[in-house]
């Protein structure tokens, strides 16, 4: 066997053999299960978990931006002469800061223990403005729920009230620095229920409070025994379930807190986060594949059907308190969680909520880029790459009988402020992210490659064959012609060579010399003569 020969079939058994292995290994997905099942392994809340680092204090810079709606024309609002105009004020940019404290694991490992304090620093250069210094114009949110504990009083009883808060110089609107309004202020009428009744807190501020303190105290599942509820709340302040709402499965405690989700998520799965924030959760459905610096992710927003009316969907019935008090489409009504203020929550500037809300104030401009709340998760490890969480507070402004400021509202669903809270993967994490992935890319598509070389080597095969089948042929063309020329030149030696001219009398002569080869054909005539 020739050399030509061996490398022809050595080349056929590899490629025989790489190609056998690797449609096997692609079809059992061997490799494939083996990544899936070794990142299920490691990205988990475990004490030796390497993701636990960036859990316990998250790597990712996270900016808190406020929005103000300031009021222009409060007196004719107010006369019953026109609706209210607002303007927007913002962005004040916020630095948040969310480190997880008193971590314990529990259960052998498989729940862990951690609150979530929160700390902001402002940042000026990403602000329009002095938060110590903008003034803003919105409705006194404590006069308005004072208005609504009274509705159910006697009307002498509000008409007291009512005059007594006047003589204080309190009005329905009210004007204050943003920061003032934003982490808290002495009010003078929450000051003078606080003489009366001494656990009413004389400061208020929408944010009063809440710089350095956490939303409560939350268990979560690791994912050590089921990595789909990785991340997920297994109880908070104690609680698996809340007791607001008018149904069980409003009160249902679902999702994770937003930080985290399982990995290999699929574009058909509805996502649920718990919202401490929104008393609720919420839950967010696929919209678009996506990409953030250089990876891929699915992007999942809350559907219209989050904040739907009972009447689109059944579900949210169970968030009427009372049974039945029902809002429209895009708001929701969270007193209950509220300390009985008239507090509504919603997208800002009304996104997807009835058109009425919005056409109630002059102002609103509700638009998907920059209202709608989004995660933009990379499906194989479940981390988020990019977050935006919006959301608007909004107050209650209705005639209260008794209180002739109100004489002239109707009920008005009136918007104060919202937030923008935003994250992006820094581009360390964004590197390592990149790495892992393109790790699990080639190790999952080893069989493919395997398959690749085998038909590499399956092409240069089929070229060894035809050529050494060509080199055959113009072997077997070589010797055809080499018989052939030398036919034809033994021909031209042995064909009838000239008699020699010497007299053949004598026969000692042609006894004497031996005859030369080639001299005859066969007998000569003249040796037939002699026979």
């Amino acid at each position: 066997m020739t050399r030509r020969s061996c490398a022809i079939y050595a080349t056929g058994i590899v490629c025989a053999h790489l190609l056998i292995v690797g449609i096997a290994l692609l079809v059992a997905q061997v490799f494939q299960t083996m990544i899936q099942e070794r990142i299920k392994k490691e990205i988990t809340l475990g004490e030796n978990s390497r993701v636990l680092g960036g859990w316990i204090n998250p790597p990712v810079p996270v900016y808190m931006q406020y929005f103000f709606f300031n009021v222009t024309n409060p007196e004719e609002f107010l006369a019953g002469r026109a609706k209210p105009h607002v303007t927007q004020m913002g962005p004040y940019t916020y630095r948040e800061y969310r480190p997880r404290e008193n971590v314990t694991f529990l259960e052998n490992g498989t729940k862990i223990f951690a609150t979530n304090p929160k700390s902001f620093v402002f940042l000026p250069e990403m602000s329009v403005g002095d938060p110590e210094v903008d003034l803003l114009t919105t409705p006194n949110i404590p006069f308005i729920a004072v208005m609504n504990e009274m509705h159910s009083y006697a009307f002498f009883v509000r008409t007291l009230v009512s005059m007594f808060i006047r003589s204080m110089g309190v009005e329905m609107f009210m004007t204050r620095t943003v920061h003032e309004f934003l982490w808290g202020f002495k009010d003078p009428l929450m000051a003078k229920l606080h003489s009366l009744k001494p656990e009413v807190d004389e400061y208020f501020g929408l944010m009063y409070k809440k710089n350095g303190t956490h939303e409560g105290e939350f268990v979560f599942h690791t994912g050590e025994k089921n990595y789909m509820d990785y991340g997920k709340i297994e109880t908070w302040n104690g609680i698996r379930q809340m007791n607001w709402w008018s149904s069980n499965q409003s009160n249902m405690i679902n999702g994770t807190d937003g930080s985290v989700f399982h990995t290999f998520l699929s574009r058909k799965e509805l996502l649920y986060i718990f919202a401490a924030d929104l008393c609720r959760s919420i839950h967010l459905a696929y919209v678009n594949d996506t990409e953030v610096k250089g990876i891929p992710a699915f992007r999942f927003a809350p559907p219209p059907d989050v904040l739907a009316a009972p009447d689109e969907n059944p579900n949210n019935a169970g968030f009427c308190v009372p049974a039945g008090d029902c809002l429209g489409k895009g708001v929701l009504k969270v007193s209950v969680c509220r300390e009985g203020a008239p507090i509504v929550v919603s997208f800002p500037h009304f996104y997807q909520a009835d058109r009425k809300y919005i056409d109630a104030i002059e102002g609103m401009n509700p638009n998907k880029e920059e209202h709608e709340t989004y995660l933009d998760l990379n499906p194989t490890t479940g981390v988020p790459i990019r977050a935006c969480k919006r959301a608007q507070l909004n107050v209650i402004m209705k005639r209260v009988p008794g209180f002739p400021q109100t004489k002239f509202l109707n009920e008005t669903i009136f918007p104060i402020m919202y937030v923008n809270e935003t994250a992006t993967i820094d581009d360390d994490s964004a590197s390592q992210m990149k790495t892992l992935l393109l790790i699990v890319t080639m190790v999952s598509n080893f069989p493919v490659i395997i398959v690749g070389m085998g038909a590499i080597l399956l092409l240069v095969l089929i070229f060894l064959v035809c050529r050494n089948r060509q080199r055959k042929n113009e072997v077997k063309r070589i010797d055809f012609t080499e018989a052939f020329h030398s036919f034809a030149t033994t021909k031209d030696d042995t064909a009838y060579t000239p008699v020699s001219n010497k007299s053949d009398d004598s026969p000692e002569t042609h006894s004497s010399q031996p005859l030369k080869n080639g001299s005859y054909i066969a007998m000569s005539p003249v040796e037939a003569q002699k026979c």
